[in-house]
């Protein structure tokens, strides 16, 4: 019989998205006509904009043609797309890439959990608590969280806490740390760093030898100017940092797949048997061996993000969620309950009553006002006694949910 990967079990039994399904699929069997408004899991409501669907529906057609037809794509990315994101997304900020340095994927999730195989065991790794569950369960898949305490705490992992003390963001680690996962503005908390917060942690890295995982899938919600878009803005990133960007929250392209990593030439990483390696060199020949890359179409699609009519309409969207957001937390404040997030963030996190747990909050609201959320407990054991909502919903949905809870406080 053969063996199976045993990190496996030391998982939680399910995902906690496909737990929170669950758990709704349940209630709708035994409520059929309950009218259920899905505040929780981060997917989008509002249709791809016309400048994408435009481009979706030409690249198609150009598919449909021998001169025009595209086969195997270049599995980093075609140079078009790379362009249009270095223009757009780093050159207003003063950020100088090559192309070279952009990848194209298929989801910054799969991503971050596919990072997991540039480094080696051993490495002592550093992960916020509340988290976003992929950071954590990748690497105790591949092997790389160490063995398992009495306890449950795993040897090579460090959970950062973040807790109200520190306004949920974490603070630096005392003992040395070799590989950082931040996410700003943060998934689930919905807080963000500061640029002058962000400069420590670039300075730690470099100071330490160590690489932070920066994760900006939520960067395109930022309004505050003090908080930046990219932590290449801050001065030594590119020498310790790999920043991971996303068009599913962006432009809606959760159900079509694209995104970005950034990888600068300047990162190198120690080997065993002595000296140096690129990391970018590393990554780029990861993906000629397990990625066959994007679809030209899907590409097509994602340029048009950056032209002008594509970025007033995306513009629009944002502006959409982040409205739903701000209601979500007014209504909260209204009940005068604790809440954070939802100004530069679609996430809103709020403390729940002390007599609940997160999930039996989950269950209250769900059961007293068919609203369905995310238990902050999900996400880490310093997120229990919060709960995530989001403000991708429709607009519709959203103040059905508010008049709810309004209406029964």
């Amino acid at each position: 019989m053969i063996n199976a990967n045993g990190n496996f079990q030391l998982l939680k039994t399910n995902y906690l998205f496909q737990t929170v399904a669950q758990k709704t699929k349940q209630y709708r069997v035994e409520h059929p006509d309950a009218d259920i408004v899905v505040l929780g899991i981060g997917d989008v409501t509002r249709p791809l904009v016309p400048a994408v669907v435009e481009a979706f529906h030409k690249a198609v057609d150009e598919m449909a043609k021998a001169e025009t037809f595209m086969g195997y794509p270049e599995n980093t990315g075609y140079e078009f797309l790379k362009k249009a994101i270095i223009e757009n997304d780093y050159a207003p900020l003063g950020v100088d890439l090559s192309p070279e340095e952009v990848f194209i994927s298929s989801g910054a999730k799969s991503e971050t959990a596919n990072f997991t195989d540039m480094f080696g065991k051993g490495n002592t790794i550093a992960i916020t608590d509340p988290v976003y569950p992929v950071y954590l369960d990748s690497n105790i898949m591949s092997g790389n969280a160490g063995k398992v305490s009495y306890s449950g705490e795993f040897g090579k992992i460090r959970m950062m806490d973040c807790i109200e003390k520190n306004s949920f963001l974490p603070e630096i680690p005392k003992k040395r740390a070799d590989i950082i996962y931040l996410c700003s503005p943060n998934n689930p908390t919905g807080t963000a760093f500061t640029r002058k917060q962000l400069k420590k942690w670039v300075e730690y890295a470099n100071k330490n030898s160590a690489i932070i995982l920066f994760d900006a899938a939520y960067k395109a919600y930022i309004r505050d100017n003090d908080i930046p878009h990219s932590i290449y803005e801050i001065e030594g990133a590119k020498t310790c940092a790999v920043e991971f960007c996303s068009f599913s929250k962006t432009a809606g392209f959760t159900g079509v797949r694209c995104a970005y990593t950034i990888v600068p030439n300047e990162i190198r990483c120690h080997v065993k048997e002595g000296g140096t390696v690129s990391l970018n060199k590393m990554w780029n020949r990861r993906h000629a061996t397990k990625f066959n890359g994007v679809s030209y179409i899907t590409q097509k699609a994602a340029e048009a993000c950056y032209s002008t009519e594509g970025k007033a309409q995306i513009e629009e969207n944002i502006n959409y969620y982040l409205k739903n957001a701000e209601a979500i937390r007014n209504c909260f404040k209204e009940l005068k309950y604790t809440v954070y997030g939802g100004k530069n963030s679609p996430y809103i996190w709020l403390k729940v009553p002390k007599e609940y747990t997160s999930w039996q909050f989950f269950d209250y609201l769900l059961e007293n006002y068919q609203i369905v959320g995310t238990p902050g407990s999900g996400f880490g054991k310093c997120g229990e006694g919060y709960f995530r909502l989001t403000g991708f919903g429709s607009a519709e949905n959203t103040a059905k949910a508010i008049a709810r809870l309004k209406a029964g406080k």
